[in-house]
């Protein structure tokens, strides 16, 4: 499509869509940018993350030898081998878990009926110290034999789906079908069988654990539950691993960073023919979206870490023969590079500007427009350390485990830790998902015991044999 067909289906769109009937219209770009710094307003200091490239450019790192070998030393000792196998024969156990949890509606900011179930279900496996904490997260200790250092084991609580979602699960054979049964209620299964193998095998481990069920993680919940975490006074954590995503081959070791807006352009509205002259909100926003891409486009171009961009929603006006009060749009801009994403961030306003300005002028009567930019989410980008020990740690207990280790970025709540610096990564809940954030969203139990396994495996080698 040529740059003018592209403006006039962007001003078709955003004049026309609500007048229509289109409650959205999406335009995409996805390429790749150039420079920025980290994000504000969060906890503590980030770390300095330069650019790279994608990560699907790169080979995998290896393990080394010493990491497969502590692997496989901590396979063989007899505690592991039985909670191994008993991870294994618990499979019928762990989807009544995962039934029983997801029909707990956890809409996003409504955790607090899931959560009181979770803690329940970890002093029933015998670990005693469990709260909920002010935000709302659920936090279950397990002390360490030595204890200097504390690592992390989170599965998010909250699902993207509303209130009034119907989260029964309807079950054939091996496959569970309802709205966020795998993302995340069986990364919460996962952490809850892990807890449970190592309360019942009498595994202990030097650094001490916290088990955590976080809210916040999906959409508009913008990480709150972690970001809580990592707040000025809480425990210093050393190390994170997040139970989220699909098989046990995917690991997360890097965070792809967001920052989301919701822009509004106001004015006095009108007859369409009556009241022409005046500043027309929709038009406004018509050349906002354009100049945005048109400024955008060669920041995603540039060599280095991919970067994206998603005029995801727009609405606004009321008749066909009105001009609209107002004009809306949300906006996604994502990078793993935060110096990417502030470059996106300056062209995206720099457009707002730009179009506010050019409708007023062009204007003839009537008050001027006036425009709100909302900020709705702004998630902290990070490269990670690819290399790292906890890295390698988990690429030895996945190739353990018959896995070939596939490293990716992606959003998560590792995104928090990963950004300030500290060691981090995702590990995959197992089996199948399939159409994840759908209302058929379903999840097959394939295996489903290696994620189990894979997770206590990692925490062992991170936390140390006790």
């Amino acid at each position: 499509m040529s740059a003018a067909n592209y403006l006039r289906a962007l001003l078709a769109c955003a004049v026309f869509g609500g007048l229509l009937g289109v409650s959205s219209c999406a335009f995409d770009g996805t390429i790749k940018p150039v420079a920025a710094a980290p994000a504000t307003g969060s906890p503590q200091t980030p770390a300095t993350s330069p650019a790279s490239a994608d990560a699907e450019d790169e080979a995998a790192p290896t393990a080394g030898p010493e990491f497969v070998s502590a692997a496989k030393a901590i396979r063989e000792a007899s505690a592991v081998e039985a909670a191994f196998a008993d991870i294994e024969s618990q499979r019928e156990r762990n989807n009544q878990w995962l039934i029983a949890l997801n029909e707990i509606p956890a809409p996003p900011f409504r955790e607090a009926e899931r959560a009181a179930d979770l803690v329940r279900r970890f002093e029933t496996l015998g670990v005693s110290d469990v709260r909920i904490d002010e935000i709302g997260n659920v936090i279950a200790i397990r002390p360490g034999t030595v204890g200097q250092r504390t690592v992390a084991i989170v599965a998010h609580m909250d699902t993207v789906f509303p209130a009034d979602t119907d989260v029964t699960v309807h079950r054939d054979g091996d496959v569970f079908t309802a709205p966020g049964i795998g993302d995340n209620t069986r990364g919460l299964v996962v952490m809850l069988a892990l807890a449970d193998a190592l309360q019942k095998h009498d595994i202990s481990t030097r650094d001490t654990l916290m088990f955590v069920g976080s809210v916040g993680e999906e959409g508009l919940g913008d990480l709150r539950g972690v970001r809580h975490l990592f707040g000025e006074g809480k425990r210093k954590i050393d190390s994170f691993i997040a139970i989220d995503g699909g098989q046990i081959s995917r690991l997360v070791y890097a965070g792809v960073g967001s920052n989301r807006y919701r822009v509004t352009f106001k004015g006095p509205g009108g007859h369409s023919y009556g009241a022409f002259g005046r500043g027309h909100p929709h038009q406004a926003l018509a050349a906002a979206i354009a100049g945005f891409t048109e400024r955008a486009t060669p920041i995603t171009r540039s060599p280095g870490a991919r970067a994206t961009f998603s005029v995801g929603m727009i609405g606004g006006g009321t008749s066909i023969n009105s001009i609209p009060f107002e004009s809306w749009m949300e906006v996604d801009m994502r990078s793993t590079d935060p110096r990417r994403l502030d470059a996106l961030d300056a062209a995206f306003k720099s457009s707002i500007d730009v179009a506010l300005a050019e409708e007023n002028a062009r204007r003839t009567i009537g008050d001027a427009l006036e425009v709100e930019v909302e900020p709705v989410g702004r998630r902290p980008a990070g490269q990670g350390e690819r290399t790292g020990t906890l890295v390698r740690r988990a690429i030895a207990a996945i190739e353990l485990l018959g896995g070939e280790p596939e490293l990716e970025a992606s959003s998560t709540d590792a995104n928090i830790p990963i950004w300030l610096g500290v060691p981090a990564v995702t590990i995959g809940r197992g089996g199948i998902s399939r159409n994840s954030h759908a209302p058929d969203e379903s999840w097959e139990d394939k295996d489903s015991h290696l994620a189990i396994q894979l997770a206590l495996l990692l925490v062992l080698l991170e936390a140390g044999e006790g």
